[in-house]
């Protein structure tokens, strides 16, 4: 009695695997942005530099910033710092892209510092949102 539940769920089980891939892959989802995106942010600051900008962003207490090349293309890493006054510089950075991953931190009311780099070319802002 046992056996034959058993073999039933067993002979279930991948037809309904089947159905709830087919329903993730085809049902409409509503798009969000990554925890670390600048979107519903606003734009404070742009530090300019020989090959891009560094954009930082902010909503009550948090910043973010990214850091976008000024001709995308090539073979280059471009690199995003961000620290608050008196913590640890956050840094992220990736190679081929027109932008860097964009790093978010919790600032307060403190000073921030952005760096950021496009191959070799770099550009700082100092304390800056103070």
């Amino acid at each position: 009695m046992v056996t034959g539940a058993l073999r039933r769920w067993a002979a279930a089980l991948p037809a309904v695997l089947v159905v709830a891939v087919l329903l993730g892959l085809l049902a409409p989802g509503t798009a969000q942005a990554a925890p670390g995106s600048c979107d519903g942010m606003r734009k404070v600051r742009t530090v300019s530099f020989r090959n891009g900008s560094v954009q930082v962003y902010k909503t009550g207490g948090r910043v973010c910033a990214r850091t976008v090349a000024r001709h995308p293309g090539g073979q280059r890493r471009i690199t995003v710092s961000v620290q608050a006054r008196g913590h640890v510089a956050v840094r992220k950075g990736r190679s081929h892209a027109a932008s860097s991953p964009s790093v978010q931190i919790y600032a307060g009311r403190r000073c921030v510092w952005v760096k950021g780099w496009v191959g070799r070319d770099s550009g700082s802002s100092g304390w800056i949102l103070c």
